[in-house]
């Protein structure tokens, strides 16, 4: 039966530099690449036995690779503040210096106020909440945007409030009339990114802003959560994976599946704007 790898306690359950585990004595260099540690990213290993997420990632970046100037940003600081993010994503920093290229870490360059920098999080440096939303209206269009801040800010990561009072203060500089435009159509009703994006890719598209979450009550009948409505119109867009059953009656009810919406929205833009103007309310 083969032994089983070398496991110093440690390092057990720890992200650490591999340099330093061979420093101390440790491990050893056939040991390190052994099947108990999982290598992150070039020179910083994991026990195998930690589950990997991309805020363990962050971790690990702000540990050990992120310069003195640095700043874990973008995606990876939403995700920090509650956004959701694959565990094996790039993990985005700004730096104002040089750094990388390095495998995993996806590298932004431009100046970091202090005043815009944080360490709530896990002791991480991360941009603030504001910034963040600032970056991800720089660095991603005005859906992906929308999406994280939708979020963010049903987390009290953020308020509506202090993102357009970010932008405000920064009049002319890059990116504010973009966290501006972000931050106006957020609605952290949102139940997730794909409704998040649903809705504002109908909103662009010129249909008006729908309820989020309507509940529609029936006499003697549970109340229907409908995920985005026209009541006035009596539509309703349904952005589950599997779509509701038909409600009947006077509503009518378009499926947006993840799916559907992969093949891209101008069919649901569509129908949306086919069925409010087919429906006007009644004088």
């Amino acid at each position: 039966m083969p032994k089983p790898p070398l496991r110093p306690e440690a390092l057990a359950r720890r992200i650490f530099r591999g340099a330093d585990a061979l420093e101390s004595g440790l491990l050893t260099r056939a040991q390190l690449r052994s099947s108990a540690w999982r290598p992150l990213f070039r020179g910083v290993y994991a026990d195998r036995d930690l589950t990997i997420t991309h805020r363990l990632r962050c971790l690990a970046v702000s540990d050990f690779l992120l310069p003195e100037d640095g700043v874990v940003a973008g995606r990876s600081a939403a995700s920090l503040y509650g956004a959701p993010y694959g565990a094996d994503e790039a993990v985005e920093i700004l730096t104002p210096g040089r750094f990388g290229p390095m495998a995993g870490i996806l590298v932004h360059r431009g100046p970091v106020p202090e005043k815009d920098v944080t360490r709530r999080v896990d002791g991480i440096r991360v941009t603030t909440p504001q910034r963040t939303g600032w970056d991800l209206a720089r660095w991603l269009d005005v859906v992906e945007a929308v999406a994280l801040l939708d979020v963010m800010v049903a987390r009290g990561a953020v308020s509506v409030g202090a993102l357009i009072e970010y932008a405000q203060a920064r009049i002319g500089k890059p990116g504010w009339g973009r966290l501006l435009k972000a931050a106006q159509l957020v609605d952290p009703a949102a139940r997730g990114p794909h409704e998040s994006r649903v809705r504002v890719r109908l909103v662009l598209a010129g249909v008006p802003a729908p309820v989020v979450k309507y509940v529609l009550a029936r006499d003697g009948r549970p109340a229907v959560r409908l995920d985005l409505a026209w009541p006035d119109h009596r539509v309703a867009v349904d952005c589950a994976e599997i779509p509701a059953s038909p409600l009947g009656g006077d509503w009518l009810v378009l499926p947006a599946s993840p799916e559907q919406a992969a093949t891209g929205y101008d069919t649901l833009v569509r129908d949306v704007k086919a069925a409010l103007r087919a429906r006007r309310p009644r004088s």
